[in-house]
């Protein structure tokens, strides 16, 4: 069992998000393990009063793995929002996982910045070639680390090849 597992509040779209995740990550091309649910458990009724109140049925506690990572989601009602303080990343070995994952994810192009993108949730997501990205950005010459640099931070969607052609010219 992992030590820490994110805990993800929904307003009251939690049963719809990790059944959306888990379905988004199992289409995965390239996938490394199986995304699911393990659990969902529910609220009960007769809760009448405070902020749980009317949230018969909905998701107290859902726990669910994405590409052999735990998460813990729930429905708690509007009080708290995600914002792009914390985003989750997906490590991408090639150009087709950035391309699938940015097709399912991304919901809010206004939010869209060097790779991150938002989903209809309003969860915060980094497509990233993270492999490709550690090599480039850690190279000696600081010239090929800042081509790479000057060359991603107008993207939205990561493009490998570009960012490789960057590095290569420097």
């Amino acid at each position: 069992m992992q030590k820490i597992t994110p805990h993800l509040w929904f307003d009251k779209s939690a049963e719809e998000a990790i059944t959306f995740y888990v379905d988004v990550f199992n289409g995965a091309p390239g996938k490394e393990s199986e995304s699911k649910v393990l659990s969902m458990t529910r609220y009960p009724g007769g809760i009448t009063e405070g902020p749980m109140a009317g949230m018969e049925g909905k998701v107290l506690t859902g726990v669910f793995e994405l590409a052999g990572q735990r998460f813990m989601g729930l429905d708690g009602g509007p009080v708290f929002k995600f914002n792009e303080a914390v985003s989750l990343l997906v490590d991408c070995k090639t150009q087709e996982e950035i391309d699938y994952f940015w097709s399912k994810l991304s919901a809010h192009p206004e939010n869209e910045q060097c790779g991150w993108c938002k989903d209809k949730f309003g969860l915060s997501w980094q497509i990233t070639p993270g492999d490709l990205m550690g090599k480039l950005m850690t190279d000696p010459d600081p010239k090929k680390s800042q081509a790479v640099i000057n060359a991603f931070m107008p993207m939205k969607k990561l493009d490998m090849q570009a960012l490789q052609n960057a590095y290569d010219q420097a």
